[in-house]
């Protein structure tokens, strides 16, 4: 079992290298997401569920070396969701970082799609930036846009997250949410961590970038991962 979760975690540590390396948009930053989620199902199915029980829970951090909320943050609900994690955020002199954790396969997992997502955002922006011919633009402009793309994408990778587990419950009669879930509160209860509810920034937006950004990626249709073919 460690030599199966050790060729998965590899494998997903080269589909984050070669995504990064290539850059990505929207589409294919979710294609991504889409493939390392049919990694790590297929890897889960073929085990039994106290195999799964008896997997170890580990936190893998996202420093952003940001003092402020970036866009992305709202994206970040969805993906722990999208990869059965826990998340939360923690500040300190050195910015914000964002703590996922879960089941070792699911947090590598977390850690790829959040990469894929800024590099599909930072390359939305620049393509929207040079369509407008924007030579000079305002925090609120470009913060308003990839803000206005980071919901887009929460709200895709919420229906993906939908539609996967219904596929695996009706194609398998096994309900992996449940397992995963039941392993993760039950360790994430002994951390006893003292959290404390998010309050919205209740920052202003430029209305237009905003719905620029939402609308960059409405229309896309999902394929497979770049790079990738069919197994």
């Amino acid at each position: 079992m460690t030599t199966d979760l050790e060729k998965l975690k590899t494998r997903l540590q080269a589909l984050r290298a070669k995504t990064i390396a290539n850059g990505c948009t929207e589409e294919e930053a979710l294609a991504a997401a889409a493939k390392v989620a049919e990694l790590l199902d297929r890897h889960d199915l073929s085990m039994t569920d106290l195999e799964i029980r008896e997997e170890q829970c580990e936190k893998s951090t996202i420093e952003t070396n940001r003092k402020q909320r970036q866009p992305i943050s709202s994206c970040i609900p969805a993906i722990a969701e999208y990869c059965d994690c826990k998340v939360w955020k923690e500040k300190d002199d050195k910015g914000i970082r964002y703590v996922f954790f879960g089941l070792r396969p699911s947090i590598e997992m977390a850690h790829y799609v959040y990469d894929v997502i800024a590099i599909a955002m930072h390359t939305a922006w620049v393509q929207y930036a040079v369509s407008r011919r924007i030579i000079r633009y305002g925090r609120d402009e470009k913060g308003s846009f990839l803000f206005g793309m980071a919901v887009s994408i929460a709200e895709k990778l919420t229906v993906m997250k939908a539609e996967r587990d219904e596929a695996n419950r009706a194609s398998t009669g096994r309900d992996l949410v449940v397992v995963r879930h039941a392993i993760v509160e039950s360790e994430f209860a002994k951390l006893d961590l003292n959290l404390r509810r998010g309050r919205a920034s209740g920052k202003k937006v430029a209305a237009g970038a905003f719905e620029a950004g939402h609308a960059a990626g409405q229309s896309l249709a999902l394929h497979r991962a770049v790079g990738e073919k069919g197994e």
